[in-house]
């Protein structure tokens, strides 16, 4: 590799999320200032269903602290195929945002990118953006990095050069303030193969991340994107959802074509006592055997639950409550990191 090589020039682009997989990576729940009371023991029983309904079709690599953590997350998921161990220190549980985003060309590489904590908001999260460096360090990959900050959670590709990401976020002067839209689209070209970037404007209510796009639009086949949709008039999200979709509807792809687009409907208002929670179905995780889709215990869980089986025939889908974890402001897709294979 020479200077100046970005992963573009070399071959590499970031797959779609429903391509296979070798393996997800998670970081087990333990942060009381994120999970407190009586909500961790709750966010650790989703966490056992979703690592048993993905080790069925992969492995899954969980992040814990020490031998002691290990020995006790083990007790929890017991049964379960395909689960590694591996004592890398984290504070959190948002894997999507600080590891490395994986990319497939000549072979399997990644791009670590700069963690800032969603724009400064928690400096006691910043030592995360070192767990990153160390899962990739293990990760034994070639890697890049661009010197940008970037969460995973931001970006949505669909592995043919066409990615979704909101205004709200990668534009924030609090992320990279002197890269502007069209340094942002360069960025993202070199480093994950975007050759068509479609820009909507705003990411849901609660939502600590400036509107990360994985809670608003996600693509689930080539051209077709599935996209949540507020019916209540009178909700606080209704109008940032309708000026999306209707962008969606008028966008085109990297190869000039329109997008199918799913509407996937909101749940009912999740609230906490500091305020409303960024519960969304849309935070789904696109597994081998199993796409695991965040419920809520409302009326649209049982339609989210089908539009994502429509979606997906062939694998499982599995609803997962995430009324507990969601009170740490994410859910299921900000919380799993995919490994993509190195062979299609």
């Amino acid at each position: 590799m020479t200077v100046g090589d970005t992963p573009r020039s070399l071959g590499y682009v970031m797959p779609a999320e429903w391509e296979r997989h070798e393996a997800t990576w998670v970081s087990w729940p333990k942060d009381p200032g994120t999970f407190p009371g009586g909500i961790l023991p709750k966010v650790e029983g989703a966490y056992a269903k979703m690592v048993g309904a993905l080790a069925a079709g992969e492995e899954v690599r969980i992040l814990v602290d020490d031998a002691k953590s290990e020995e006790r997350v083990s007790g929890l998921v017991r049964g379960a195929e395909r689960v590694t161990f591996h004592r890398i220190r984290t504070v959190d549980v948002w894997t999507r945002d600080y590891l490395p985003t994986y990319i497939r060309g000549p072979d399997v590489a990644v791009v670590k990118w700069r963690f800032n904590a969603w724009g400064g908001k928690y400096e006691d999260l910043l030592p995360d953006d070192e767990s990153g460096e160390a899962v990739a360090a293990a990760s034994r990959l070639r890697t890049f990095r661009p010197g940008v900050v970037l969460e995973g959670g931001s970006i949505d590709p669909d592995g043919g050069g066409t990615v979704l990401t909101t205004e709200q976020c990668l534009l924030n002067p609090n992320r990279n303030p002197r890269l502007g839209r069209e340094g942002i689209e360069k960025v993202l070209a070199d480093y994950v193969g975007a050759e068509s970037v479609v820009w909507l404007k705003r990411g849901i209510e609660g939502d600590d991340t400036d509107g990360h796009v994985d809670d608003i639009a996600r693509f689930v086949a080539p051209r077709t994107v599935a996209a949540a949709v507020e019916t209540d008039a009178s909700d606080g999200n209704r109008a940032a959802l309708d000026e999306n979709l209707k962008i969606l509807r008028a966008a085109r792809d990297a190869r000039g074509g329109r997008f199918q687009v799913e509407e996937v409907p909101m749940p009912a208002p999740v609230a906490s006592a500091d305020g409303r929670l960024p519960a969304s179905h849309l935070n789904f995780y696109i597994g081998n055997a199993a796409v695991l889709v965040p419920i809520f215990g409302g009326e649209s869980d049982r339609a989210a639950i089908g539009a994502m089986q429509a979606l997906f025939p062939s694998r499982e889908v599995v609803g997962i409550d995430c009324r507990a974890l969601v009170h740490g402001l994410g859910t299921l897709h900000c919380v799993t990191q995919q490994v993509p294979s190195a062979h299609l």
